[in-house]
């Protein structure tokens, strides 16, 4: 029986390349696999390229569903933003493609899966250790770690075997795109002094050319979710367009971040996400007015913990599953209106509301309608500054606060 590898097709150089060099190199019939998860356009004739490439078999599966609903959503309400700026689009969707290669494999009888990520990323992490976890006897194959091949001798492979792919040698870029973002590296991206050329950008305007009006967009949500945009409602991957729209129109969603990759070495990446960021400012506006503190401070360390777990490849884990409990009991809280204000790539919180909100107005005024019980808190203070008193009084003379320095201010200064 001949040999079958599913492989995870972008329609980029890599994968593009991939597939002759599999066939060649395994004596194997290579089944094709896009998963198309909102990245739009990229999508048209991807399935007649894989097989003009030489695949056997080329499946197009849309999981967009699946992904805002079972990954999107729960990072969304954890607050995982990796080293508190990057909303993790693609590290998001890599355990989804590993899911959906295991079950095309199994339902194709193949014994391996392959993917187009190089050996110094973090995608190839992501993808091993997921497919593992979910079939732990099969093999992965990942070429661009094997080849040695550099992007130009890349490029000089496909022209010769008559594979057309997006990049050229002037233009070097490498990008991924879904739903919930766009990640561009690359070219003259990797040095980090250079400021990022306009036309790598395609869902976000320049500062210069947006709106001179700013826009005002209110976002319902309900226990956690988002359910409309200005009084709109929608199903959530539509709502995600709509304001991946919305926020670009403005400018908002660029992130130019220096960020430390799981393999060891710091990487000056690109990414837009006008939805992603929008939607995670909100949701965490709404969660600061309706929890207490001490539970937003447990939260707010989870969120960096769920992050780093997403971004390393560890979403099939226990860990992620219980983050995921605890935030789920927080979320029937998250339910009110948040309202933004959006303006040449500035996005700010400017109106919130919930029925839940622990902010109230009459404890909080210093108006006439004032509730709060200051006599209260002269007793307070002295409970709460206690211990330092304490210790002020029975440690040794040295380790207590110098107090012995007589102010120096002259008379009249005052």
């Amino acid at each position: 029986m001949t040999e079958r590898i599913v492989l995870a097709y972008s329609g980029g150089l890599d994968t593009s390349v991939a597939i002759p060099w599999l066939a060649e190199r395994h004596d194997a019939e290579i089944i094709a696999v896009t998963l198309d998860m909102g990245q739009g356009k990229e999508l048209d004739d991807v399935r007649e390229r894989a097989l003009a490439v030489g695949a056997v078999r080329a499946l197009v599966i849309d999981v967009r569903e699946e992904f805002v609903h079972k990954y999107l959503l729960p990072a969304l309400q954890a607050g995982a933003l990796y080293e508190g700026r990057y909303p993790m689009a693609t590290s998001l969707g890599r355990p989804l493609i590993a899911k959906c290669l295991i079950e095309v494999a199994e339902s194709e009888n193949a014994g391996a899966i392959a993917h187009g990520c190089t050996g110094k990323g973090n995608d190839q992490v992501r993808i091993d250790v997921s497919a593992r976890a979910l079939n732990p006897s099969i093999q992965v194959i990942a070429p661009a770690r094997v080849w040695g091949m550099s992007r130009p001798e890349e490029i000089a492979y496909a022209k010769k075997r008559g594979i057309p792919v997006p990049a050229t040698v002037d233009s070097p870029y490498s990008t991924d795109s879904n739903l919930w973002g766009r990640s561009i590296e690359c070219g003259v991206l990797e040095d980090p002094w250079t400021e990022p050329p306009e036309d790598i950008y395609t869902l976000t305007r320049p500062s210069g050319e947006c709106p001179n009006t700013p826009a005002y967009v209110e976002i319902q949500f309900t226990d956690g979710v988002p359910t409309s945009v200005n009084g709109v409602g929608m199903p959530l991957v539509e709502l995600i367009h709509s304001l991946n729209t919305i926020a670009g129109s403005h400018g908002v969603g660029r992130i130019d971040m220096l960020e430390n990759r799981l393999v060891g070495i710091k990487s000056r990446e690109i990414y837009e996400a006008p939805a992603a960021i929008v939607l995670h400012m909100a949701h965490h506006e709404l969660e600061m007015m309706v929890i207490p503190r001490d539970l937003d401070r447990v939260k707010r360390h989870l969120a960096c913990t769920y992050a780093d777990l997403v971004y390393d490849g560890l979403w099939f884990t226990p860990t992620r599953e219980a983050i995921d409990a605890l935030v789920a009991y927080v979320q029937p809280r998250v339910t009110g209106t948040i309202r933004l204000k959006l303006f040449k790539g500035d996005c700010r919180v400017v109106g919130r509301q919930s029925p839940y909100a622990l902010y109230d107005h009459a404890l909080a005024t210093y108006d006439d309608e004032d509730q709060f019980d200051h006599t209260a808190a002269e007793g307070f203070i002295k409970i709460f500054g206690l211990p330092v008193e304490t210790a002020a009084r029975k440690g040794p003379a040295a380790l207590r606060p110098n107090v012995s320095m007589k102010s120096k201010v002259k008379k009249g200064d005052a």
